[in-house]
């Protein structure tokens, strides 16, 4: 069947695979109805709907018209424009016999002969030209090791070369003063955070700039851990600075540092961009003269005229919202002092080491004691009065409320809840309590008011888009509702939810969806059956993959040909293990048998001495 509307084109025509008959779509290929006669062999790439029994189709080739060998494996690539299949198979086909000797074996041959690789000209070939599926698996296999070998390698050899020479800030703090402190803290450490703390003062002491990532989840103690290294930089005499996205975070963090360190005489600044005239000039004679111990600040901290007289320990809070240049410059108002990276965002371990393959990991996997557990519900839009019911009791109650939508203002496309749309109904059911509004188009002086006025209690019910995400912690918030909640990913939903339950009352996180799909319903019973992030986090991978899951443009994390993060997590250990052991042998940095991956590594730069961040 051919529909035309406005000049486009809709083909649709009935299929049999096998036993199975579904519908093949096309859109704007009106020339292929002629060609669609019955009984005739097509070979369809597309995406497959299982509810309709259709498939969407982005290619489609005839075996009689010689592009497609009928019965044989053929490679599909992803191509555009002009460029067809069949033009892109020729030409792989023409590249392979005409420069196929060519291609150099880069892995070490005592790897190859160990996992029994097919050789790198061979593993090539059948990538693109498997005899059958075993030859084109055995190919994949040789390609996604080197693909994971070679990315460690660079990691391993830049940790081996900067290990090596970049010496590091030894700081000479002893247990007993250390003890004193952690002693004096109103809450007693989780076995995860001692385990954390030991790693960290053991870096600290060493020789060698420490690099660590410290990850872990919504709530987990991260700050605490923060201040024990803070504490133990200056006891050693040095000073220390933490960084943070936003001011009232900043706030917050040096409320909490002050009250710790105020019984041991440690001094707190603070610098942000509302810290100007002469506060300003104190602080930054302070830092300067050394009278000031820790500061806690914004992207201020790295401008140039802040100095420091002996910073010795640098602490980046939510790394992945300062770029790579940033937190090089604070970490350069010092020689070499010791990084400690903080992300609330939890990764499995495997995957936190590739997207961080140059620092060390450490993990807090359990909850502080006596947190209360934020219960989770899952209901439909049809509820949304009892929904309003119970934001009501929350806040008769004087607690606190979130309102979170997808979108800042109604969408032609998108039929779901909109930000402003969701605060003027927000107004107009609790005229007697004040409704804010955060969105990403304010301005930051306009966000941090509307911050600051929810922390302060002034504003009761909050309305925002997922700028909300990492932010600040606001005790007296019990209630988080998120709006067509199956628009979210997982681990997105779970750092919403650890918003709330900071307090002393129990708290609730209710989730309104209709999922139109299996993974929207996933997700929703993902949220309802664990509050553990790390098991969310590994249930948002197996549901999205790890490209979504990420995020590229803030997690670092390499695209790679062929090499799958879920999938491959064996071969990413093994080649990492590999590559550690074989930059640690004398002979990789001098044997002729080397020296392509010697060269690859001087191609990849990791000999200028720049931090693989």
């Amino acid at each position: 069947m051919l529909q035309r509307y406005g000049g486009k084109s809709r083909l649709s025509c009935k299929m049999m695979a096998e036993e199975w008959m579904f519908t093949a779509t096309w859109f704007n290929r009106h020339f292929l109805r002629e060609q669609l006669t019955a009984g005739r062999e097509i070979v369809l790439v597309g995406k497959w709907d299982q509810r309709r029994m259709q498939l969407t189709v982005s290619e489609s080739e005839f075996p009689d018209q010689g592009a497609w060998r009928s019965g044989t494996l053929q490679p599909v690539y992803s191509i555009g424009g002009k460029v067809t299949q069949t033009w892109m198979r020729k030409t792989m086909t023409q590249a392979l016999e005409q420069y196929g000797d060519m291609i150099p074996e880069i892995i070490p041959h005592e790897l190859i002969k160990q996992y029994h690789f097919l050789p790198r000209k061979q593993a090539i070939a059948t990538i693109h030209q498997p005899q059958d599926t075993h030859e084109g698996q055995l190919g994949r296999e040789r390609m996604v090791y080197e693909e994971l070998f070679l990315f460690q390698l660079k990691m391993q050899a830049f940790r081996a070369l900067n290990r090596g020479r970049m010496d590091g800030i030894v700081h000479t703090v002893d247990n007993k003063t250390v003890r004193e402190f952690v002693h004096r803290l109103p809450f007693e450490l989780t076995d995860a955070q001692k385990k954390v703390e030991l790693e960290i003062l053991h870096d600290m002491r060493s020789p060698y700039c420490m690099n660590r990532l410290l990850q872990g989840d919504v709530g987990s103690g991260k700050t605490v851990i923060a201040a024990i290294a803070l504490y133990a930089s200056v006891r050693s005499g040095f000073q220390g600075a933490l960084m943070v996205p936003t001011e009232i975070l900043a706030e917050q963090h040096m409320r909490s540092l002050e009250r710790m360190f105020e019984p041991f005489g440690i001094t707190v600044g603070l610098l942000t961009g509302s810290v100007n005239g002469r506060k300003r000039k104190d602080l930054l004679a302070s830092l300067q003269m050394g009278m000031t111990d820790v500061v806690v600040g914004t992207h201020a901290l790295i401008q140039e005229d802040v100095f420091f007289r002996q910073l010795g320990l640098v602490v980046t809070d939510e790394q992945h919202r300062f770029g790579v240049n940033q937190r090089g410059v604070l970490r350069r108002k010092g020689y070499n002092p010791d990084v400690l990276t903080m992300t609330a965002t939890p990764i499995p371990r495997t995957l936190a080491i590739t997207a961080f393959g140059d620092m060390d990991v450490s993990t807090l996997s359990e909850r502080p004691k006596g947190r209360i557990p934020i219960t989770t519900y899952w209901v439909k839009h049809n509820m949304m009065d009892r929904v309003l019911g119970f934001i009501s009791r929350e806040v008769e109650q004087g607690r606190q409320a979130y309102l979170i939508c997808p979108l800042i203002e109604e969408s032609e496309k998108l039929d779901v809840q909109n930000a402003i749309d969701l605060h003027i109904q927000m107004q107009q059911s609790f005229p007697a309590y004040r409704v804010g509004l955060l969105h990403g188009r304010m301005t930051p002086a306009e966000k941090e008011e509307v911050m600051r006025s929810f922390y302060d209690n002034e504003v009761q019910l909050l309305v925002s888009t997922t700028v909300v995400e990492v932010g600040v912690d606001v005790p007296n918030a019990t209630l988080m509702v998120i709006m067509d909640a199956d628009r979210f990913g997982l681990s997105q939903l779970h750092q919403l939810r650890g918003r709330v339950g900071r307090g002393k009352h129990a708290s609730f996180c209710v989730l309104i969806a209709d999922p139109k799909s299996e993974i929207g319903q996933e997700r929703m019973n993902v949220m309802t059956e664990t509050e553990d992030g790390f098991e969310v986090s590994r249930r948002d991978l197996d549901l999205r993959g790890p490209g979504d899951f990420f995020g590229t443009k803030q997690s670092g994390l390499p695209e790679f040909r062929l090499a799958d993060m879920v999938s491959d997590f064996a071969v990413l250990e093994q080649a990492r293990e590999d590559a550690a052991e074989l930059v640690s042998e004398s002979s990789f940095w001098t044997s002729p048998a080397y020296t392509l991956l010697r060269e690859y590594l001087q191609k990849e730069q990791i000999f200028q001495g720049d931090l693989v961040d």
